[in-house]
């Protein structure tokens, strides 16, 4: 089912609490817990309230998005209980961060809905995992996204490239194997070699350390840097202001409208994994998802939505900033992916293997200390 989301009006702020409902008290159905990110980070957070908060609006539901204090599992099941306590019925929680506050929360709410993006519910020492009936998991094969960016940039002409990760979790490292492996089969494709710098900064956010990185690599020729974590593009973004020639790679959603140095995205389908999971809720057919782990690649299905590529670059007009890679390439190399002709590994432990591409890893790929 796809529809034109409607544009919110306003948020009315209680406390740690975003609240907005057509009948303008503080209670609400639907509900959305942000992870350390806010309802304003241009990616991963804002996306999946746009997509609650659109499809809301557009059934007449009552909303709202709560923020934990601080970034621990006790700070997001306090929020969780917020929720509940408001008369939340449904909460999305996006991020990984939410495996273990979303284990506890589904037994300790039986006849809430929790809709887990990025993660499986699991103890807090990651031992034992369980998907309950009132819980549906989604996570994305960023390695396919990331390797549409790599190869598409390489295939456009960019050789010297660069990786900043935002926290070396596993939809990240995924993000940053598939850029490596798509930018090593561009350039074995047309017979090239360049470089790769390859770096976490540790936070989903800007820190100086990682400005003064990344500076330093477009100033020592570095044409195209993917930003992948949250907040942490705004580093990259940065410090490519001082180079004109500079651009760089957004993430989760299509980042152009942030920078037109943006050359392009690596995207995965929040909303639409996020509205297609409020929609089965509200026609009363949880149990056609209930307890169930989603793995969304190409020409996937989920819930109410026919198949459809949850992962790949964005080819809108307005998106499209290559200069020689054309949409007929673009085309070509997604076949080949769907056939099996082109292999992607999805291991967060193993890093990629080149040969075209010199990589200097500024942190380990694991994002552990050698």
């Amino acid at each position: 089912m796809k529809k034109n989301r409607l544009l919110g009006l306003a948020v009315v702020l209680f406390g740690t609490v975003g609240v907005m409902t057509s009948c303008g008290n503080t209670t609400a159905e639907y509900a959305l817990i942000t992870d350390v990110g806010d309802i304003d980070d241009e990616s991963f957070n804002q996306t999946s309230w746009e997509a609650l908060k659109d499809f809301c609006e557009e059934n007449d539901k009552t909303y709202a998005y709560y923020r934990p204090t601080e970034d621990s599992t006790a700070a997001r099941l306090v929020q969780i209980d917020q929720a509940v306590q408001r008369g939340a019925k449904i909460v999305v929680c996006p991020g990984y961060l939410f495996e273990d506050a979303v284990y506890e929360a589904q037994t300790k709410y039986p006849e809430v809905k929790f809709v887990l993006i990025d993660g499986k519910p699991h103890t807090s020492d990651g031992k034992t995992y369980e998907t309950k009936d009132n819980t549906v998991s989604i996570i994305f094969k960023e390695e396919i996204a990331g390797y549409l960016a790599g190869y598409a940039a390489v295939m456009d002409g960019s050789t010297k490239l660069g990786f900043c990760g935002g926290m070396a979790v596993p939809a990240v490292q995924r993000y940053g194997s598939g850029f490596v492996q798509g930018a090593e089969q561009a350039a074995t494709e047309l017979n090239v070699t360049g470089t790769l710098d390859y770096y976490y900064a540790g936070a989903f956010a800007a820190t100086d350390a990682a400005t003064t990185l990344m500076k330093s690599l477009y100033a020592a020729g570095t044409e195209t840097i993917f930003a992948s974590g949250g907040k942490v593009y705004l580093s990259v973004q940065e410090a490519a202001k001082e180079y004109p020639n500079a651009k760089w790679i957004g993430v989760d959603v299509d980042q152009s409208p942030v920078d037109t140095k943006v050359l392009t995205s690596a995207i995965k389908g929040l909303r639409e994994s996020v509205t297609s999971a409020l929609e089965v809720y509200n026609e009363g057919a949880w149990e056609d998802i209930a307890g169930e782990d989603y793995t969304l690649g190409l020409d996937s299905e989920f819930g109410n939505l026919d198949k459809m590529d949850y992962v790949g670059i964005p080819t809108s007009e307005s998106a499209w900033r290559f200069e020689t890679f054309t949409k007929d390439q673009y085309n070509a190399i997604l076949t080949k992916i769907k056939d099996g002709d082109v292999t992607i590994s999805d291991s967060v432990t193993d890093a990629p293997t080149t040969s075209k591409l010199k990589i200097t890893w500024h942190t380990p790929f694991a994002g552990s200390e050698d």
